[in-house]
């Protein structure tokens, strides 16, 4: 038995115990995050380089692609590290480090997905306003806003997580530390605390939720009244990526710290665990490239030019 202050490290869940299926995992996870990385950066990179993209919702996504690159870093190299070296170990820090970028990144995520879908909201019900209620002043006050809010959640839940004494080893069932792993650890009710925080955290994701499914609603009424064809098949398609990528986000999440502890098993968990926090970084890009016309006309234009300089 130990205690908090006596834990210098923990260790996480392997995805086997077989050397071959750790380097198969490493290969994967290697493939994954390097889809991420450049998915992620062209878009960032295509934006920043296009002044024509210089909008309100590609502000937003370049700073989503940022948050996508900034979850999938935080858990997948240290999780292809362990396999490839055949070892087990996160330090403490490294463990809290964890911890806080991921409630960090993914509540300033959601964050940035609520306002952008308020984005389309005022662009599609109420384009006459869109430069007054979405100008370049209020955009950087919003961004600022979320990842400020976002900071300040990962600090708080990290901070109540490793403020609790840890007792019952130091074994995080999963790849990474994820605060319900960490929680079973504890050898105190003050982990109470930590879990009303989490029952706080749902409602508030809930009213989030509540408040983008009302403004799709308004959309696709709106969207519905367009006479022509052409105009509604071009909203539907800045609309829809954004709200397969909410749907995505939200579905694999909220499975994951929701689920029935009855259906509860460490390969399930794994696999859950995965699906949220590796699999949507990774597929975003190619979610808002494949029916962004404007952004695939930029990044074909980008490379172009990058060719004819070589």
């Amino acid at each position: 038995m130990a205690n908090s202050s006596s834990i210098t490290h923990f260790l996480l869940l392997p995805f086997s115990g077989t050397r071959q299926l750790q380097l198969l995992h490493f290969c994967l996870f290697l493939a994954i995050y390097l889809a991420a990385l450049l998915g992620n950066g062209l878009i960032i990179t295509t934006i920043a380089w296009d002044h024509h993209l210089h909008t309100p919702m590609y502000f937003f996504l370049l700073n989503l692609a940022l948050t996508d690159i900034g979850c999938i870093s935080t858990t997948v190299p240290k999780s292809m590290e362990n396999s490839f070296w055949d070892t087990r170990d996160i330090s403490y820090t490294g463990c809290a480090a964890q911890v806080f970028f991921v409630f960090c990144l993914f509540a300033t995520e959601f964050s940035l997905l609520t306002t952008m879908s308020y984005d389309r909201y005022v662009a599609i019900c109420r384009p006459l306003h869109y430069e007054t209620l979405l100008g370049s002043r209020v955009c950087l006050h919003m961004a600022a806003a979320a990842w400020a809010c976002g900071c300040l959640y990962g600090l708080l839940h990290t901070a109540n997580t490793f403020s609790l004494p840890l007792c019952q080893g130091n074994v995080v069932e999963q790849f990474f530390c994820e605060v319900p792993q960490i929680l079973k650890l504890s050898c105190s009710t003050s982990y109470l605390r930590e879990l009303w925080l989490l029952v706080a955290s749902v409602c508030l994701y809930f009213v989030c939720f509540v408040f983008i499914v009302v403004s799709y609603v308004q959309i696709f009424r709106a969207v519905l009244r367009i006479p022509s064809q052409q105009g509604r098949h071009k909203a539907f398609a800045t609309c829809l990526p954004h709200l397969v990528v909410v749907s995505l986000f939200l579905s694999t999440g909220m499975f994951a710290y929701l689920k029935p502890s009855s259906i509860s098993s460490p390969s399930l968990d794994l696999v859950v665990s995965a699906l949220y926090s590796v699999v949507p970084p990774a597929v975003n890009p190619l979610i808002y490239s494949l029916r962004n016309q404007e952004l695939k006309d930029s990044l074909r234009k980008m490379t172009t030019r990058c060719f004819q300089k070589q």
